[in-house]
């Protein structure tokens, strides 16, 4: 059986139903289940059993011989949480206990890193493992993620078989629970739904126009094809980045978002915030030569395809805030 743990979440919950797709049920979902509104995400999918956060490492202990996988997907992933405890138990110590049981059974594990640990890309935005100690996260989800990475990289001993995913900017359905932490594409829908306008930050930079900040957006539905390459074809260990490879403007966004809801663009300025102005990033962009090198040979979907079949397949029915 395949273990997803965050399972009730974003991207472990499209994983869940891609399976599902693909007549795979026999999995069981571990999760903080009395978290929240975000179980509207496993409604009709189907799965063997559902396991507390808190108890899984009990449950595999006894469990281990039944499962053939395990996607650790599960993480405090707020940006604004700066309770290290909190931080600390779920983002490192609880995935320490992971690897290492995976480890002494056995068990193949594919992990949630994030593109968070590359900070202001000083070193750029490779998922080359000699730059991690050298990485300056800007938060302490960052931090705690990149903690762990070094973690991993220093072990004599692990899974048979492991991938760490550096995730760049994720959107898609079933983000609805993530409040101020769901994508841009999310927040637009529903600020162009409600004012019929498109606030986006001004630029602070010189040599960039307002807008012009660019990110590497990436499909739900392509981040879990890329995992489900890892769970299928099994490439060389190691960190691998899961973005596009190709950055695009947050004018790009705005636009793609308005043509979806056919309505006409009207987007305007407001400075970004001084106390996080000095850390905002004004481009990211995945390095994607080792996915590719790897053998994965899928195609990225564009910004404005994504945005069109998120906004017209998902958000104009479900109505969430």
């Amino acid at each position: 059986m395949i273990v997803i743990t965050g399972a009730a979440g974003f991207i472990a919950s499209n994983l869940v139903g891609s399976f599902n797709i693909d007549s795979e049920y026999k999995i069981v979902l571990v999760d903080h289940f009395k978290e929240g509104p975000k179980e509207k995400n496993l409604s009709g999918k189907k799965f063997l059993d559902k396991i507390e956060r808190e108890q899984f490492i009990k449950w595999l202990n006894v469990n281990h011989q039944l499962v053939s996988f395990v996607f650790h997907l599960g993480a405090r992933t707020d940006t604004a949480e700066f309770d290290m405890s909190v931080l600390t138990h779920l983002n490192l110590t609880y995935s320490k206990k992971v690897w290492e049981t995976c480890t002494k059974y056995s068990i193949p594990l594919v992990y949630a890193s994030s593109a968070a640990t590359y900070g202001m890309g000083e070193l750029g935005y490779h998922d080359d493992h000699a730059i991690v100690p050298r990485l300056k996260p800007l938060n302490p989800y960052g931090e705690s993620k990149n903690r762990f990475d070094q973690w991993v990289l220093q072990q004599k001993s692990g899974p048979p078989y492991w991938i760490g995913m550096k995730f760049f900017n994720v959107y898609g359905p079933n983000e609805y629970h993530k409040g101020r932490m769901a994508s841009v594409v999310f927040h637009a829908y529903n600020q162009i739904k409600e004012t019929g306008q498109m606030k986006l930050f001004r630029s602070h930079q010189t040599g960039i126009a307002d807008g012009e900040q660019k990110r590497d957006f990436i499909y739900v539905n392509d981040v879990v094809d890329v995992m489900k390459f890892f769970y299928r074809k099994r490439p060389v260990p190691g960190l691998y980045n899961v973005g596009t490879g190709k950055a695009r403007s947050f004018i790009d966004l705005a636009n793609a978002t308005f043509r979806a809801m056919k309505r006409d663009p009207d987007i305007a300025f407001a400075d970004t915030p001084i106390d996080i102005r000095d850390k905002y990033q004004y481009f990211t962009e995945a390095n994607m030569d080792k996915l590719f090198n790897a053998g994965y040979s899928g195609k990225f979907t564009s910004l404005e395809d994504g945005i069109r079949d998120y906004v017209r397949s998902y958000l104009v029915h479900h109505g969430y805030k």
